[in-house]
């Protein structure tokens, strides 16, 4: 169990919807507001067929300005930082010293010499703090500024009420702006495979904009919605969770935890050539060397793979799924697994088997499985 040491200003509002506030990354995070399966299928489709607000704060947000501040994230992530420009965002990886996964994250150049460094439950924090070491930076922790997730194709029509020219922000971009007369920084990321934006703004300011964009935004089908949600709209838009998808909850039976890059897929987050990262050299390396991959599965029928069910080939267990999900709005029943690299090939047949027993027929299948071609996330206009 994690210990809570950070408190979203929104507590008391997901309190009063009926959420219980269990630990994610050390704060108080509404994963459910109630644990019905209608709950969960409605705030679903809320964000695939409107648009859903929830509360992700409990992301750990870093700034670093000074004249090392980009040499320091160039270090700690995969990513080329002299390719970013100010406005834009990136989604990058974070290596320990093996070239193995530790964290995700998504880089903000919010001016020339200031930059914002936002990430998951992983060991990005410490890495980025022993890359600043003795260097000319200022590195701080901001828990005050909160991050509300507006995500579904409602929410660019929303937000164009409000602010001129959100619908020319493009994908991964940042606009500094106001929102029901306070002051927000806008940046179209999310985690759900839709189009869609995430606010940040000052803990003072969270429940004014919570309850203004819920109230304003009602008669266009935005609802709160719990974190939960998350899991079954990342798992068919191939958006991998640490440590869920990773050795650290599903571990080896010889080896320590880890991961690299080729097993998760996330290669594409190593900018072209780059060297000087942390563990580039064994990243570099442990090409060709993968000891499973992350793929997907699609099963037959409409029971989901429970969390950790066992992957199955000619009888004997070869791997796990790490998540399932069935969607009627979408037909289809499937999950993200770590299997053999032999059997991440479109069409192989497996068989899932969850924890009661039951034994269900799939077929590996390239990820992700909505939105193939990624036109809705990153979609103009």
């Amino acid at each position: 169990m994690g210990i809570i040491y950070r408190t979203s200003a929104l507590a008391q509002r997901h309190a009063e919807i009926g959420g219980a506030l269990e630990d994610w990354n050390g704060m108080g995070t509404a994963w459910f507001y109630d644990h019905s399966d209608e709950r969960a299928k409605a705030d679903y489709e809320a964000v695939r067929t409107r648009a859903g607000l929830m509360d992700v704060s409990g992301l750990k947000k870093i700034h670093l300005s000074g004249p090392h501040a980009a040499a320091v994230i160039d270090r700690a992530t995969t990513r080329n930082v002299d390719k970013i420009m100010p406005g834009r965002a990136v989604y990058a990886s974070m290596l320990d010293d093996r070239g193995l996964f530790i964290d995700d994250c998504v880089i903000y150049r919010l001016s020339v010499n200031s930059w914002m460094v936002v990430h998951g439950t992983g060991t990005g924090h410490e890495s980025l703090a022993m890359a600043a070491h003795g260097k000319s930076v200022s590195m701080i922790f901001d828990d005050d500024l909160h991050d509300m997730s507006l995500q579904g194709p409602v929410a660019v029509d929303f937000l164009a009420k409000h602010i001129p020219g959100i619908r020319d922000l493009a994908y991964f971009g940042i606009i500094q702006t106001k929102l029901f007369g306070k002051p927000v920084m806008i940046s179209r990321t999310g985690y759900t495979g839709e189009r869609g934006y995430e606010i940040f703004c000052e803990a003072r300011h969270a429940i004014a904009l919570w309850d203004a964009i819920l109230e304003d935004g009602k008669d266009m089908g935005i609802r709160p919605v719990q974190f939960s949600t998350l899991d079954l709209l990342r798992t068919e838009s191939y958006l991998l969770f640490f440590p869920g998808d990773n050795s650290e909850t599903h571990p080896f039976a010889d080896q320590p935890c880890g991961d690299s890059l080729w097993e998760l897929g996330l290669d594409f987050t190593v900018s072209p050539g780059k060297t000087g990262f942390r563990g580039a050299e064994n990243h570099y390396a442990l090409k060709g060397k993968e000891r499973f991959k992350i793929y997907g599965v699609r099963l037959e029928g409409t029971t989901p793979a429970g969390e950790g069910a066992e992957l199955v080939k000619d009888g004997a267990a070869v791997g796990v799924v790490t998540y399932g999900m069935n969607s009627d709005l979408n037909g289809h029943n499937v999950g993200i697994a770590r299997m053999p690299v032999d059997c991440a090939v479109p069409g192989t047949k497996m068989t899932v088997r969850n924890a009661d027993g039951t034994e269900i027929a799939c077929v590996a299948e390239e990820m992700p499985f909505y939105d193939k071609d990624k036109s809705i996330r990153t979609a103009k206009g």
